[in-house]
């Protein structure tokens, strides 16, 4: 996405510097519940100024109650909450420098597009030419530019997601937040959202608080991400911290693949007593009196499954006590096939050790 740069310099201009305050969101000990649902439970969050943060888990894990928390929609029953450093327990939603972009965009139907974007300023009493002119800049901001008079019957799927983030950008919120803004979009479509997403929070420079079930989408998108489940957070870190050093089984099984050996398959087959993540990309295939390096586990199996992905092939292989994913690059010299014995090795490095809770 090529960004028009003036319109970029005039947005970045208004937002707070981040050095000013390092942490934009601060939760302490947040809980909320719903009568004996603990939809968050003790949860405790520091979101950096200037970050994009993505709370990612499957639904129900809390990570959505979090976000309405951020954004006044709801109150904690216990906890401390602060917003750039101010206590926000019981400050309603209009009162909080931030602003949300909802899946179902939540644009008004009979509006055009500019008056959709100019809505919240038009509420704030700004005048007419005033509030249109910076509609008009946050319009440029998702390039859509000329679409004023449109009314959203009349957009696409990523039109009308465009027109709520420029709605949200409008006001120069110091925290942008997203909830599954994606998940509406066919898969071409949100890759490229994707990208634009990030190369526009990058320019900005503000606070990007993004809720996904997409492990995808948090990997790819976010220099942080929690991983929420059951109302709590298991694990914060980078991206590459959290997909290659997952902390217990539930992380290791839900961000991306990964094989999970039980402490005795782990002894019997790495010499090793204790629960490890083995990522399924770092199994390779060994051929007939090929050596497996001496700093690697070298074992026999039986291929199960064979499914054809494109770029990879992905195996299931019976082993001694367990059955291994396997992801191989489709560029083989001669594919595997269904039932063949095959010899499998990975270096002892790609073995994590990991909490069972």
């Amino acid at each position: 996405m090529t960004l028009d740069k003036a319109v970029l310099d005039s947005v970045e201009a208004a937002q707070p510097e981040a050095a000013a305050n390092p942490i934009a969101v601060r939760f302490q000990q947040v809980a909320r519940h719903f009568g004996t649902v603990r939809a968050v439970d003790a949860v405790d969050i520091e979101i950096r100024a200037g970050e994009f943060f993505a709370m990612l888990g499957p639904s129900g894990s809390g990570k959505t109650t979090c976000l309405r928390l951020i954004a006044g929609f709801e109150q904690p029953d216990r906890g401390h909450i602060e917003i750039f450093g101010e206590a926000v327990e019981g400050v309603p939603a209009y009162r909080r420098n931030v602003n949300t972009v909802f899946q179902d965009y939540a644009l008004f139907p009979h509006m055009t597009v500019l008056d959709n974007v100019a809505y919240a300023l038009r509420v704030r009493g700004m005048a007419r030419g005033e509030r249109h002119a910076k509609a008009r800049k946050a319009l440029a901001l998702v390039r859509l530019e000329g679409y004023d008079d449109r009314r959203p019957v009349q957009l696409s799927g990523g039109q009308r997601q465009r027109v709520a983030l420029a709605r949200a950008l409008v006001g120069e919120p110091k925290v942008l937040l997203l909830d599954e803004p994606l998940g509406a979009l066919d898969l071409k479509l949100r890759e490229q959202m994707q990208v634009e997403l990030k190369e526009l929070q990058r320019r900005l420079g503000i606070t990007f608080v993004f809720v996904t079930h997409d492990q995808g989408e948090a990997l790819s998108m976010s220099d942080r991400l929690a991983v929420f489940n059951d109302g709590r957070i298991v694990q914060v870190g980078t991206p590459e911290e959290v997909y290659d050093r997952p902390r217990n089984r539930f992380v290791a099984g839900f961000v991306g693949a990964s094989n999970v050996l039980e402490p005795a398959v782990a002894e019997a087959l790495c010499g090793r007593r204790g629960l490890y993540s083995l990522r399924p990309e770092r199994i390779a295939l060994v051929g007939p009196g090929e050596a497996a390096g001496a700093e690697a586990v070298a074992v026999e199996g039986r291929i199960d499954s064979l499914q054809f992905h494109g770029a990879t092939r992905r195996l299931t292989v019976a082993v001694p006590g367990a059955t291994l994913v396997v992801m191989l690059t489709a560029a083989l010299a001669r594919p595997p096939r269904v039932g063949e014995v095959v010899r499998l090795a990975w270096p002892r490095a790609a073995l994590q050790a990991m909490d069972e809770s």
